[in-house]
């Protein structure tokens, strides 16, 4: 058991009701947390509903002496994200930290896909997202506290095929968190990404086989971490799988600087460009894009 506590903080989970959600709210709840169990219960491309399935994992935490309240309300919509936000200040008078780990997946052709295929899955994930922290933001800032934790994936990093929704929200809920570190610093507030590997439902049609073990259980305690007032780190992506835990972030190549360029130029000077031998790395939370802008002005200023 873990020594850090969160007794007296309340956490919304969204997604709670089964995998990854659900090992996050039972071992909040186990330290003391009062758990917003959200789930609408809906199956793997995001259809249906069943609300039992948050009952289920509220009456195991209530069960081993804990306190947690179901909501059935979606992500995907506005009105959704602000009934699970509600929920959390109406049980408990009070939002701390907010997990958003709701998903749904599909396989499509990028050449097939259609809209609505695509926006099924960018719902839930990306603009599910939005939903839930745009109402939780505000309450947190006037408190002067709060710990967000986003779900994105190497997915959104590297990506599958087949995959073009669930890539693009993972890419996007990058720039989400980032948003919420920046604005949130000054009241308290972190925001950081999982980037979970874990053999769930979510793996269904996947030949896990040759996997070591990746149960949900091995990431938990990163999102534990994540979500504690003791959080260190603000405006990062944390890897989560088989057992490793990793930092992943945005780098790039020191470049090449010329006062005129020729797409010969680009082409010639290529390998340059590429090499990683002396790579800038700006994190977003400590003024990244200004230092940015700064280190190019500064090689453009000297040429060198």
């Amino acid at each position: 058991m873990s020594a850090r506590r969160f007794d007296g903080r309340v956490a919304v989970i969204t997604g709670a009701g089964r995998g990854l959600g659900r090992e996050y709210a039972l071992l909040l709840a186990s330290l003391g947390a009062s758990v917003v169990v959200n789930d609408n219960g809906s199956g793997l491309a995001g259809d249906g509903s069943d609300v039992s399935v948050a009952r289920q994992v509220v009456d195991e935490i209530e069960a081993a002496g804990g306190a947690a309240v179901a909501c059935g309300e979606s992500v995907a919509t506005p009105e959704g994200g602000r009934a699970i936000v509600e929920a959390a200040l109406d049980s408990f008078g009070r939002i701390d930290i907010l997990v958003h780990s709701a998903g749904n997946t599909r396989f499509d052709d990028f050449a097939e896909i259609t809209c609505d295929e695509f926006r099924s899955v960018v719902d839930v994930h990306l603009l599910g997202g939005f939903n839930v922290t745009r109402p939780a933001f505000p309450v947190m800032c006037k408190a002067g506290y709060g710990r967000v934790v986003l779900t994105g994936s190497i997915g959104g990093l590297y990506t599958m095929p087949q995959t073009v929704g669930y890539a693009v929200s993972k890419s996007g809920m990058i720039g989400l968190s980032n948003i919420l570190a920046i604005e949130g610093a000054e009241c308290g507030i972190k925001s950081n990404i999982i980037l979970p590997g874990a053999v769930t439902r979510m793996a269904e049609g996947l030949d896990t086989s040759q996997f070591p073990p990746m149960g949900p259980e091995l990431v938990a305690p990163v999102v534990g971490y994540l979500a504690h007032e003791d959080c260190a780190v603000t405006g990062e992506l944390y890897v989560s799988m088989a057992g490793r835990v990793a930092r992943a972030y945005v780098t790039e190549t020191r470049g090449v600087f010329r006062p005129k360029w020729s797409i010969d130029d680009v082409a010639e000077n290529l390998g340059e460009i590429r090499d990683s031998s002396n790579n800038f790395t700006f994190h977003p939370a400590e003024n990244g894009f200004f230092e940015h802008m700064t280190k190019s002005f500064e090689l453009a200023r000297t040429g060198a």
